[in-house]
């Protein structure tokens, strides 16, 4: 670790040298004279409040009309500076990771000390809700890009002394700032620890896919589909699972938060259940689950009648396709399900004035024209339609995708094997679920090993007074959430 120089020449000269100031435009170097000394502020353009850098030039250059020559100078200037956030570093690499992260940085010659003054203003949104976990009633303020913002929101719905924050900087580029969100005594220690040790030993460039790249390294998912944590974009949600004893990763740049551990369960959850009467909510739940089994089971279930017909009672008969057609019916559902893929995609990359003409387009001409022609029978349509509902009704965008995948092996085994392959393929989809586990947790936790009180609650949405205790696989250190009074 290099000491600052007390040469602010030579400080300068590292500054331009290091990071290219003279360089890059939006480096810059503010010189002044205090008191027959030098003084150097560092700052990055865009980064940085400009306001609060011009009150505190004021101030300091000040000090020339209301102060003698002195020799504690760097303490005149620190007293002088007006913000609540002043630290003081003394090594250059230090200096270096705080002006680029958005801080000032003041030097005083012959000091060797620099004082760090937070006045970042990242550029970014303002919360809004976001898109992917709407609610009818609720709050519609949602996690941005900045994550002092999105630490500052949920302090703001958790105002306990114990909610700790640390940071750090992961990435030996981009050096990005991440954030461990806990309870102290709430949260499993071991599991903090575990979740820290795994951020270290990030050792890589540059996190600039931010909370993505962030999961691949502590949860090590490989090519398995199924998703080993929970995103959320609301506050509210994250604020919810700090109480229930989980571990939050908060990557700056980005607006989805990391929740620690999940299991299968955690990804069909949703706030809405939660703004509605435990009635309601437990109707909506259902509602979810049948949409999230039909994603899954309905295709290769009809497929299964469609090969074995006689399977079908006569009052079910007319499920089965009822018209002729020259290409086989795997083929036309594989087709059908590309082709809303397709959409999805185009909904995705089209301007919002257009999508529309493209909902239009899709309906109207391509669904109906490709029924006419014979390419699909109109059965194929119905069923891949339902499912690809029951996949948009999945919460989590990653388990519907998974499941998609899913879908997929269950219609080529049960193409294959029929009725055998329909059943070994359920129970093999079964036995990957089981056999995951996210930081240690069982990912089918409470059905696989059986909980029966938590898999009630998964059942049925508990009113908040009767919900008492905290999930016991979070392994939560203080299990009651409702204190007895003083």
């Amino acid at each position: 670790m290099l000491p600052i120089s007390k040469s602010l020449s030579e400080v300068e000269s590292y500054m331009k040298n290091r990071i290219g100031l003279g360089n890059s435009f939006d480096l810059g170097v503010r010189k002044l004279t205090i008191l027959k000394k030098g003084v150097h502020i560092y700052y990055v353009n865009g980064l940085c409040d400009t306001s609060f850098i011009i009150e505190m030039v004021k101030e300091l250059v000040g000090i020339n009309d209301r102060e003698r020559i002195s020799t504690q100078l760097q303490s005149i200037i620190e007293n002088r500076i007006v913000h609540q956030s002043v630290e003081q570093v003394k090594t250059m690499d230090e200096v270096v990771d705080q002006v680029l992260s958005g801080l000032v940085v003041v030097i005083t010659e012959g000091e060797g000390i620099g004082l760090v003054v937070d006045v970042r203003s990242y550029p970014g949104r303002q919360p809004e809700e976001p898109d992917t976990e709407k609610v009818v009633r609720g709050s519609r303020d949602g996690f941005v890009e900045n994550i002092i913002v999105n630490t500052a929101l949920t302090r703001r719905r958790i105002r306990d002394e114990r909610l700790r924050f640390e940071i750090m900087k992961v990435g030996e580029r981009s050096k990005t700032d991440i954030a461990i969100g806990y309870i102290r005594d709430v949260a499993d220690p071991t599991l903090v620890e575990v979740i820290k040790k795994e951020l270290n030993a990030i050792n890589i460039d540059g996190l600039t896919m931010a909370d993505k790249t962030v999961e691949e390294f502590i949860v090590k998912q490989g090519y398995n589909p199924f998703p080993l944590v929970r995103y959320t974009e609301r506050a509210d949600v994250a604020a919810t699972h700090l109480l229930e004893g989980h571990v939050l990763i908060y990557v700056d740049t980005s607006p989805s938060v990391i929740i620690t551990p999940t299991t299968y369960f955690h990804h069909l959850q949703h706030a809405e259940e939660y703004r509605q009467s435990p009635g309601v909510g437990t109707l909506v739940r259902w509602i979810r689950f049948l949409g999230v089994a039909a994603s899954l089971l309905l295709l290769p279930f009809w497929y299964l009648f469609v090969q074995n017909p006689d399977l079908l009672p006569d009052a079910l008969s007319y499920i089965g396709p009822n018209d002729k057609s020259n290409i086989p019916i795997l083929l036309q559902i594989f087709f059908a399900d590309i082709g809303i893929e397709f959409l999805r995609l185009a909904a995705i990359h089209t301007p919002t004035p257009l999508s529309t003409a493209m909902g239009l387009i899709a309906a109207v001409l391509i669904g109906q024209i490709a029924i006419d022609v014979g390419l699909f029978v109109p059965e194929v349509i119905l069923y891949v339609s339902l499912a690809a509902i029951g996949t948009y009704a999945t919460p989590s965008y990653e388990l519907s995708m998974a499941n998609k995948i899913g879908r997929i092996f269950l219609l080529i085994v049960t193409a294959i094997f029929r009725i055998p392959g329909f059943v070994v393929g359920i129970t093999v989809w079964l036995l990957l679920l089981a056999s995951i586990r996210s930081l240690n947790t069982p990912y089918l936790w409470p059905f696989l090993p059986f909980a029966p009180k938590a898999f009630m609650q998964i059942l049925i949405r508990r009113a908040v007074p009767g919900a008492k205790i905290r999930p016991s696989i979070v392994h939560a250190q203080n299990r009651s959430r409702q204190p007895a009074k003083n």
